[in-house]
Order: C-alpha cells, then structure tokens, then sequence
C-alpha cells in the first residue's frame, strides 16, 4: 500500500457519501443500457433460434381456392427452396360455461410430414392421428386462459357446420408466437385461438380436395423477396389470391420487431442523460479535490513524484467510483433485464426462453461510461499536470467578491443578509450553478417522459375505444353478405343499433411508394365508427374519394388532393384511381376508408357487406350471445369492452413496471445531484459556515444558507425540466412512430406537477441529510484551516 493509495481510500471514505451518490447515477446509466440491449439481445436470439428449429416461413399468399399442381410453379420461382401448401379458415367457437362466442384460426396439419414448415410444438398431450377427423391442437395461451387440458372438448363451426372437437395436444408454432386474432390489438387469450387440424379433415369440409387456400414459403439467403412475390402475386391471380407478404409483414413478427425497436430506442436515449450528469458530478467532485489538496500537490510534486503520478493517483479516484457504478449497473441491468425479458415473454409465446448474458454488451457500458468519466475530469486533471509546486505551496488568492451582472440588479433589494450571501454564492460560480440547475432539470425531465407514456396511452385509448370506435361488438361474416343481413342481425335480442361495412384488401399506390391494406366501406353518416379531426370533432365520410390515415399518407408520401392507384386483390382485380380526400388522426393500424356505396360500386358489386358494428343493451348480452352462437355464416366476433380491459392489463402489468425503473432512474438523478451540490458547498464554505456559527448564527440559520442555495438552484431547474420532458416526450413520440400504432403528443398538468413534487422533495431529503452535518463542525478547527 502506497503512501498514494492510502491517501486514495482516506478521501474516498472522507467524501463515502458523494462517492455513493455518484456511482449510482452512473449505476442507473449502465443499467438502462444493459436492461435494454439484454432484453432485446436475449429475445431476438430466442426467436432466432425458434424460427430456424421450426422453419418459420419467409413469404405467405392467400386465396380462394388454388389447385395442388400449381405448388410446382411456385416451386419453380427462382429463390424459393421449400413450398408448402395449407388450408386455413377463420371460424367461430363455443364452449362449455362460455357466455360469448369465440374465434378461431383453424390451420391444416400435415401429419407425418417432415421438415414442415411454421411446424407445431407440442407442449402437452399427443400430435394428431391420420383419420381421426375431430381430433384438434390448440394453442397454449388460450389452453392456459381457459384451464383446458387434453382430453377436453370444444364446438366450432367449420364451414358453416357446428362440430365437436376433442382437443388431444396443446401446441406452439413460430407463426404464431404472438398470438393475434385479425383486427385485434391486443391478444385476447380468452376468445381467440390458433387451432390445427388434419389436412384432410379440413379438405373435407371445406371442399378442398386437391386444392388449397394458403400457402407458405421459404427462400434462400440470395432470393429477392420482391421478385418472388411479384411471381407468387401472378401465379395466385386466377385462382382468388389476396397478395403474398414477407415475414417482416406478418402479424406476429410485425409486433415483435416493433416491441424490439421500441428497447432500442430506450437505450438510445436515457443512458447518455444519466452519463452526462455523472460526468459533471465527477468534474465538480474532482476540481473541489483539486482545489482543496493545492497544497498537498504541491508538495507530492517537491517530494520527487511525477505529473504523471500524481494525475494517476486522480484517475484512479475517478476510476474507483465509476468502476462502483459500472459495477452496480451491470448487477442491476441484469437483473431488470431478466424481469423485462421474462414480462415480454408472457405475451411472445416461445416454448424455450435464452437470456444472453453478451460480454459485448456490459464492455460496451462499461467503456461508454469511462469514457464520460474521463471526459468529465479531464478539465480539472489538466490543472493537476500544469500546477507548480511552488505555486501549489501558496495559497490561492482569495476570490474577489465585487458586485457585477445579476448582483447589481439584486442590490437594491431589501433582502436579509442570508439571502444575498445564497444569491452572491450562486452567481459567483454560474458554469457549476448552471451545470446543476441541469443536472436537476434533467432529473424532472426523465420523470415527465416517464409519466408521459401514462397521459399518451390514456388518450390513445380514450380516442379509438371511446371517440372512433363506439359499438359494443362487430362481427364478421365468412364471406360477403347480401345488405340485408343487417336486418337480420336487428331482430336478433338486446341489439339496439346496427351498421354495416365492408373490408376490402388492397394495394395502394401513389408514385413510388406502395403499401397493401384493407379499405373499410362505412356507411354514410356511421355513428358506430366515427371518423374526428385533431379536435375530437366528427365528420361524414366523404361520397367519393379515400380517407386515409396521417400515417398512411406519409408513408405513400401522399397529401390531400392527391390520386391514389387503388388495386383490389380480393379476386377479382380491379385497378382504379381515387383521389384523397381527407386525411384524418388514428393512433392504431393503417387507416384505408371510404364510403360503403362508393367502395362498392368500385368494386363493382351491389349493395354487399362483410361485418356489422352493434351496439346493445347490455342487461340482454347473454341472449344475444346464445343467439348469435347459431348464426352459421359468422367468422368472427370482436369484443370492444374486452379489448379495453386486455390493453389495461397490459399496461398494468407491463408499462408500469417500465416506468417503475425509470422513476428509480429519475430520483438516481435528483439525489445525485442535489446532494452533491449540498455537499460540495458545505465544504468549500465550512470556514465561511463556522464563523457565522461564532458570530452568533444559530444552527437554523446557518442551513437556511445552505438549503437557501440549492433551492434557488432547483427553483430555476423545475421549469427547465418541465421543458426537457416536453422535449423527450416529442422524441420518444416520433421514435413510437410505427406502422402498428402511434402515440399521442399529450403531457397533462399533472404530470409535471407529480414530476415537479417529486424532484423538489428529493432535493429537499438530499439538503436535510448535507444539513444535518452543520452541527458536527469543528468550529475551531475550521477556523484554524488556511485560507
């Protein structure tokens, strides 16, 4: 032990408290770092390896019905190595004690086969048998919301006939990891399952001997995705396809990908906010050491060490507290990282989960916050090297305390002399006023966009459950559907309005750009799905003409007035143009609409619809239920309340467990900053404190000074931070921009005020612990101290 190193540990011991408070800021930096990329690094490598153990598919098509010789063409695409051909419906299902209707994806098995494609795991039970008909799998989020087990039954209207199925096996598939239902934004384990059965059971009921309706791809690594499903798009033409689609275009893979960017964009911006204000509270921390152990350097310097000894012995003061805290943060990044991974997972169903514990990962945290540290002490180090010793042996002239800038415009006040003393102080340094004022502001900043996510969610589903999307339940027919079948849906109990509308899938183009979508057909003057502007004011559906979407419109890089090429693919291809006549809010999907009558004379069909929005009187619902369970043409049945309830677990669950590790950041923030700036100045001023004391001060007084400082400091910060969280919140808005869903620009008044609380009373705890220490001064000791 070095006369050096012991001088090290002495002062980190002497300052233990500064040492702690910084390490944890730089603690919270890492561990955002790394609770992100861990969770993203460890998902992204589980679905990886799910993907290629199970052959998830790279290119799906739809159709109508498509003979089994075709399969050979589309193996004959340049690029595609394996093809596999399916049949696939969506239904309606029942159970025993289940009020409400269900829906269903029923997909074709082709049992025995090898090497298949998007292929199932079997988590419990059996695979299916050949010539066992009824036997179906169904999937495990739904087999665990419902408590079924193999053995149990289920009733499904397979074409148009209500059956009895035996469920034998609970499964997994990579196509289906996040397990959807079409129209949903949510997954609704409930009232939505994946289910598989026997090819040729569905053949059968289906009609589809020797034909299909789906099929799925996979490439090779040199395939262009966009030639092969330009190819697959004319081979499908004559026979009811609907546009083939990538993976990255597939439901599951879509949602997932967008969770991941959504990690990434959180590592991308917190951790330099928590590394900037540790490398200021290092700079501060440094240059008051320097200040103080003037003296001290000179003489090392006289006794024969080297400039270079004596910046190593700062550096390694530097290093220790920004080693605690990289040390810290990686414990705590793994642990959150675990949590966060483990909470995705929930929702992303895989049948194996990896939590990658990536060396490069926690090296790239590490040296990202040496190198802020050095950055920060790298001013107050270069006063080490240059300092002479027989400069550093005299003591510095005392600071010239003569009125100038702010102060002269303060001295005309009539304020107590505490007081000018507090505003004197604080102009005479502005760099580390202003520094702090930052460092706090920051803090109140990080809690705003933390609360801000909570105002954005709020408004988002305020404005689609409430504002736009106002039925209780839509349903979806098999196929379209004569208008009158709105009548139909009227007699049925408890319904009290009803409204038609049509889905048709298209592909609209506007110069380069090209996007594939659903158009919506509305009726004209719906109530039941209302289009509003920015401020919540309806409007009617236009008679002619498209309304799309802000986002869709940025993306076709369209704008109102415009003409889009509208192309159908629901069989029967009709290309046309249509003009853009609004462009309106929607926070969830990409939004096609136009007016039922137009849609269908553009389309060239009479007056036909696909689905029907109801509204009812909700002590009747279970009649309704009972009804509509018999109506054989149904698909599908969306439950508006239910979607509701599932996005607040969601957020309950999920969001709130985020937002409790960016509070922690936050408050890292704040106690870091407020009690280093309480601390730093009790030191400098101890001689300046202690002579009050003699002069008659009373203990109360004397911190009013000390507390007076840092709340003139946290005074001018809270606004500041208030406009720093403003800011984020409009980069994490525009960093949430995603095909899927949008949020809300909207901070309310009460998150800043909860932000602003929060900040003032952890400088108000960080002050009281500094304070405390007024009353074990040293009075004689301190007035002894050189000057």
């Amino acid at each position: 032990m070095t006369p050096l190193n012991k001088k090290l540990f002495r002062d980190l011991w002497h300052i233990r408290g500064q040492v702690i408070a910084i390490a944890l800021v730089i603690a919270g930096g890492v561990a955002s770092l790394v609770m992100a990329l861990g969770a993203v690094y460890s998902l992204e490598e589980t679905r990886s390896a799910y993907y290629e153990r199970y052959r998830f598919a790279n290119v799906f098509a739809h159709a109508t019905r498509a003979p089994e010789w075709l399969l050979g063409e589309i193996a004959e695409i340049p690029g595609v190595m394996r093809v596999q051909a399916r049949i696939q419906s969506d239904i309606i299902f029942d159970l025993p004690g289940m009020v409400e209707p269900g829906r269903a994806r029923v997909q074709s098995l082709e049992i025995g086969a090898e090497g298949r494609l998007n292929d199932v795991v079997i988590r419990q039970g059996r695979t299916l048998r050949p010539n066992h008909p009824d036997e179906v799998l169904v999937h495990e989020a739904f087999a665990e919301a419902q408590d079924l087990v193999p053995g149990d039954t289920i009733f499904a209207n397979i074409n148009q006939k209500r059956r009895k199925l035996t469920i034998v096996g609970i499964a997994l598939s990579p196509e289906y990891t996040y397990a959807i239902g079409p129209g949903d934004i949510i997954p609704d384990d409930r009232h939505f399952v994946v289910m598989w059965m026997d090819r040729k059971a569905l053949e059968a009921a289906y009609d589809l001997k020797g034909a299909f309706n789906d099929v799925a791809l996979t490439l090779s690594l040199d395939a262009s995705r966009p030639a092969v499903i330009r190819r697959l798009d004319q081979l499908l033409d004559g026979y009811g396809g609907v546009g083939a689609y990538a993976r990255q275009d597939q439901l599951s893979h879509a949602f997932m990908d967008s969770e991941f960017q959504q990690l990434r964009n959180l590592a991308s911006v917190l951790p330099p906010i928590f590394l900037g204000v540790a490398a200021f509270l290092l700079n501060i921390v440094i240059a008051r050491l320097v200040r103080t152990e003037r003296e001290q350097i000179g003489l090392l310097k006289a006794f024969g060490y080297r400039n270079r000894d004596v910046a190593l012995h700062y550096l390694k003061f530097v290093g220790i507290i920004t080693s605690l805290g990289v040390l810290l943060g990686w414990a705590g990044g793994t642990w959150m990282g675990q949590i966060v991974t483990a909470m995705y997972a929930e929702y992303f169903r895989f049948p194996f989960l990896y939590y990658m514990l990536d060396p490069g990962m926690y090296l790239i945290a590490g040296a990202v916050s040496f190198a802020a540290a050095a950055l920060g002490t790298a001013t107050a180090l270069r006063r080490v090297i240059r300092l002479e010793p027989a400069a550093a042996m005299v003591p510095p002239p005392p600071t010239a305390y003569r009125k100038k800038g702010l102060e002269k415009l303060t001295g005309g006040l009539q304020i107590s002399q505490a007081s000018r003393m507090i505003i004197r102080h604080v102009l005479r340094w502005p760099l580390r006023s202003g520094l702090t004022i930052m460092g706090i502001a920051f803090s109140v900043g990080t809690l705003v966009v933390s609360l801000f996510f909570i105002d954005a969610i709020n408004e988002m589903m305020e404005f689609h459950f409430f504002e736009t999307e106002r039925q209780d339940y839509r349903l979806q027919f098999v196929e379209i559907r004569p208008y009158s079948a709105i009548d139909e849906i009227a007699r049925l109990p408890a319904v009290l309005t009803v409204e038609g509308d049509r889905a048709v899938p298209v592909r609209l183009r506007h110069e380069n750009f090209e996007e594939r979508i659903v158009v919506r057909g509305l009726e004209p003057g719906a109530e039941l799905t209302r289009l509003v502007d920015a401020e919540l004011r309806p409007f009617t559906v236009p008679s002619e003409g498209i309304v799309i979407s802000e986002k869709l419109a940025q993306k076709l890089g369209a704008a109102l007035g415009d003409t889009l090429t509208l192309e159908t693919l629901d069989g029967r291809r009709r290309v046309v143009d249509v003009p853009v006549n609004l462009i309106v809010k929607q926070y969830i999907g990409l939004s096609a609409i136009m007016d039922l009558d137009a849609l269908n004379r553009l389309i060239g069909d009479g007056p036909v619809i696909s689905g029907v929005k109801v509204l009812t009187d909700s002590a009747a619902d279970d009649r309704f239920f009972a009804e509509l369970k018999q109506v054989p043409a149904l698909a599908g049945l969306g439950l508006k309340t239910r979607s509701y309830e599932l996005f607040r677990k969601l957020i309950e669950e999920s969001i709130y467990t985020m937002l409790f590790f960016y509070f922690a950041f936050a408050l890292m923030i704040s106690i870091g900053v407020a009690y280093n700036s309480a601390r730093i100045s009790l030191s400098e001023r101890g001689r300046e404190l202690a002579t009050l004391r003699v002069l008659g001060f009373t203990r109360q007084e004397v911190g009013f000074i000390l507390i007076g400082e840092l709340a003139v400091l946290t005074f001018f910060a809270l606004p500041i931070g208030c406009v720093i969280g403003y800011l984020l919140a409009g980069l994490f808005v525009g960093m949430f921009d995603t095909d899927l869903y949008r949020m809300p620009f909207v901070v309310s008044d009460r998150t800043y005020g909860y932000s602003v609380l929060i900040v003032a009373l952890a400088s108000i705890a960080s002050a009281w612990i500094v304070v405390r220490r007024i009353g074990d001064l040293d009075l004689i000791a301190v007035l002894k101290t050189r000057e």
